[in-house]
């Protein structure tokens, strides 16, 4: 039942507070300006008879008694087919010229799945990226963030494994965008021919905060619905260090009290709330979520990475350009390793990663003018060719080509009985000279 009030008592901003009852947190609101214009909020606290709304669009010419219509309902997307090769904005209106969407409605910010729907991950996602798909690998259902500060290409990274992916669906999530940065992605699925799978929400730098806290929601429920059609949903979020910012802007805006650096104290569950979609539907699709947390000051301690790191399942550490192999960890790696993969995977990515570690112990040496021994030299040519052949962020192999590289590049630069890998793997694996 919709409800209609024209006492408004306060405005910060997008911040919007009226005299109202009987109405509920999230539930949508228009407000029909003077001229006749009309634009939406949701409710955003509730004080009494106090209500504070977010405004979708700049607060600019209302008056205190213009009318705000409570429409009874949480606010929705409309979700279709017709969504795929779209662009919408933070409110899920189109921005690419395009036609409106139709389709069902589904409500944003909808409870996560039942874990009695949910099933054990197990499922291996392919990038063709070596450093994920041989050392940290990608698990259908998974949710893990790339580590990284500004001006590193973790934007670029994110759109190769939108091009190299081969979930149904690619569902983009852009807060804080410049615009350079929104036509690079809209560039990128036009030159590899994966427009027609993907979605993109798109809050740029200049679109008013509240919009960028409705990007993840959008992009999430959007892809709920597409799992629930049995499709496999990949959701790449850029950049949720925006997010946390937007949240607290506003909670600023409100005279909340802060918490850790400023931010609200509800922070873990404001991220928690979105990671958490992501799921193995039994019997029906998946929802895989890649997202960029850029660390401020390179800063893992911050309350962002920080929060972030409890809450999913390892993480992907971007620096210098390259995936670290030493702060990178998919804690689900183990469901596939070996066993959906072959059986010499784990033997072969644990043993490259030992040998690359000695190797920085013998670069210290040489830079520090030691004698270097013969091992140490075999050490620094193997480093040399896993930086190039594996770290190396525009080398693009399968999974089966990269482990049958890494034989390689041992059998390059080792003997047998120096690597230290089972003898059986060896007599099997071993690329004959």
């Amino acid at each position: 039942m919709k409800k209609t009030y024209d006492r408004i008592v306060d405005m910060r901003g997008n911040l919007l507070t009226v005299l109202a009852k009987d109405v509920s947190l999230g539930e949508l609101a228009q407000i029909t300006k003077r001229s006749g214009e009309k634009i939406y909020g949701s409710v955003l606290s509730i004080d009494k008879d106090k209500v504070t709304l977010q405004c979708f669009e700049n607060t600019r010419g209302i008056y205190t008694n213009d009318r705000v219509t409570f429409l009874g309902r949480q606010m929705t997307l409309n979700c279709s087919d017709s969504l795929l090769g779209r662009r919408l904005n933070g409110s899920g209106e189109p921005i690419d010229g395009g036609p409106a969407i139709y389709g069902e409605p589904v409500e944003i910010n909808a409870p996560s799945f039942n874990p009695v729907r949910r099933v054990v991950p197990r499922h291996l996602v392919r990038t063709n990226i070596p450093m994920i798909d041989v050392f940290n690998c990608l698990v259908k259902s998974q949710k893990i963030p790339i580590f990284s500060i500004a001006g590193e290409p973790y934007n670029a990274l994110l759109m190769r494994i939108a091009n190299q992916t081969d979930a149904d669906v690619v569902v983009i999530g852009g807060m804080g965008l410049r615009f350079d940065d929104y036509q690079a992605f809209i560039e990128n699925a036009e030159m590899a021919g994966s427009m027609e799978k993907t979605v993109m929400f798109i809050h740029q730098a200049t679109d008013p905060a509240v919009e960028c806290l409705l990007v993840p929601d959008m992009a999430l429920a959007c892809a709920e619905k597409f799992a629930t059609e049995d499709k496999d949903v990949l959701v790449l979020l850029t950049d949720m260090t925006a997010f946390a910012d937007a949240i607290k802007e506003i909670m600023i805006t409100m005279d909340q009290v802060p918490s850790n650096r400023g931010y609200p104290g509800s922070l873990y569950s404001d991220l928690a709330a979105r990671y958490e979609k992501a799921v193995d539907i039994d019997g029906s699709g998946s929802i895989t979520i890649i997202s960029v947390t850029t660390m401020p000051g390179g800063d893992v301690t911050h309350p962002i990475p920080d929060n972030t790191g409890y809450i999913t399942e390892g993480q992907f550490y971007l620096h210098g350009g390259r995936i670290d192999p030493f702060g990178s960890l998919s804690r689900l790696k183990q469901q596939v390793i070996g066993k959906v993969t072959r059986e010499d995977h784990g033997d072969l990515a644990n043993t490259q990663i030992r040998l690359y570690a000695d190797s920085k112990k013998a670069r210290e040496r040489q830079s520090m003018g030691f004698k270097l021994s013969r091992w140490d030299e075999k050490l620094l040519h193997f480093s040399t060719l896993f930086e190039e052949q594996m770290m190396n962020l525009e080398v693009n192999l399968s999974l089966e080509d990269a482990l049958d590289h890494g034989w390689q590049m041992l059998a390059d630069c080792f003997e047998k009985n120096e690597v230290g890998i089972r003898q059986y793997l060896i007599d099997k694996y071993w690329p004959h000279q």
